[in-house]
């Protein structure tokens, strides 16, 4: 077994093998001393994903040294104590952190260890061609599934080099899109079914997550996880606002736009439609309907985001626009700015 390796790549079946020889139960490494240092790594990865500063897992001595085995050891089995702190928590935002923290890992130790390329192909099942050369050929349905969420022009398929149905490319785009395919696969399996006395075990580390997971909304939220201010508002948001509470009918754009933005700034559903209660044609149960519909309250997800200032502006409620408007993309980032909070949203632009 190549426990370098596995402990480079931990959702290799070589850790899992590893695991299984090395561990004597979960609960061990939940609870036992001696696996004391692999919990500490653990949530260190945890840590990292959370982090508002600096997203990457600190490296540990792997390759040699007197305590290289150990570290091994603690890497492989940190693994799998991380998932179980994310899946306990189960939140969103933390998930989707984690698997791009630990994809962004992968790929970062991929570059120093390209022969390792193929064994990562495999294991992911991705229909590609390493002859350890510059460059590397993916099948072109494999290409369209992981680089989907890539919005720049040059990973449009019609501007890259296809030939037989495989797509050519550098090795440094090859190894983004092994990157997509092993984050989609961490939000595929999270969250893991973590029996209920599980929990109590690790409670301290639960309640450390969750505070490092407050803290990182707080940091990421618009308004900086405080209470809506009205004056920070954007002229468009303020405008819709103000043709709602005179009774004016609201194109379902304008309404779209701002249940999104109140959304994302934090009201609930109360707050929100008591906004819309004052409209000639208010209909609660419409409204109610429409409104959870949009935030994602229906159906358990986290809802639509608020449309950029170019869809605004194409959909004729970009209004009263000042000298700020014209320096952002995004409603969000003016309320951001105009209220003095550092740092980017966490809300980005939809695609409703």
């Amino acid at each position: 077994m190549d426990t370098l390796r596995a402990a480079r790549f931990p959702f290799l079946p070589d850790a899992s093998e590893y695991a299984e020889k090395n561990l004597e139960s979960i609960d061990a490494l939940l609870t036992h001393p001696i696996y004391e240092g692999a919990r500490k790594r653990g949530l260190e990865r945890i840590r990292s994903a959370l982090s508002t500063t600096d997203r990457k897992i600190p490296d540990v001595t792997l390759a040699g040294g007197s305590r290289a085995e150990e570290n091994r050891m603690n890497e492989i089995l940190s693994y799998p104590y991380a998932r179980i702190l994310v899946s306990c928590i189960n939140d969103r935002l933390l998930t989707q952190r984690y698997a791009l923290t630990e994809a962004e890992r992968m790929v970062s130790i991929l570059e120093t260890d390209s022969m390792a390329a193929q064994v990562i192909i495999d294991e992911f099942e991705v229909n590609a061609k390493d002859d350890h050369r510059e460059y590397i050929e993916m099948h072109f349905a494999d290409y369209l599934r992981y680089s989907y969420v890539m919005h720049a022009i040059d990973w449009k398929l019609i501007n890259r080099d296809v030939k037989n149905g495989y797509v050519r490319m550098e090795r440094s785009k090859f190894n983004r899109l092994l990157q997509n395919a092993y984050r989609l696969r961490i939000e595929q399996e999270l969250p893991l079914n973590v029996p209920e006395g599980y929990i109590g075990m690790i409670r301290r580390d639960l309640e450390a997550v969750k505070m490092m997971l407050i803290e990182l909304k707080d940091s990421l939220s618009p308004t900086g996880g405080q209470e809506m201010k009205n004056e920070f508002l954007p002229p468009c948001i303020s405008g819709i606002i103000r043709m709602a509470q005179n009774g004016q009918n609201l194109p379902h754009s304008a309404r779209f736009a701002l249940v999104t933005f109140l959304h994302a700034l934090g009201l609930n559903y109360q707050q929100i439609v008591a906004i819309f209660a004052v409209s000639p044609d208010f209909n609660e149960a419409m409204s109610e309907y429409q409104i959870k519909h949009i935030t994602g309250e229906l159906n358990g997800g986290e809802g639509y985001t608020p449309p950029t200032c170019a869809t605004m502006k194409t959909n004729g409620i970009c209004l009263n626009p000042d000298e700020l408007c014209g320096k952002l993309k995004h409603p969000l980032g003016y309320y951001r700015i105009k209220a003095g909070i550092k740092g980017p949203s966490s809300k980005q632009p939809p695609t409703p």
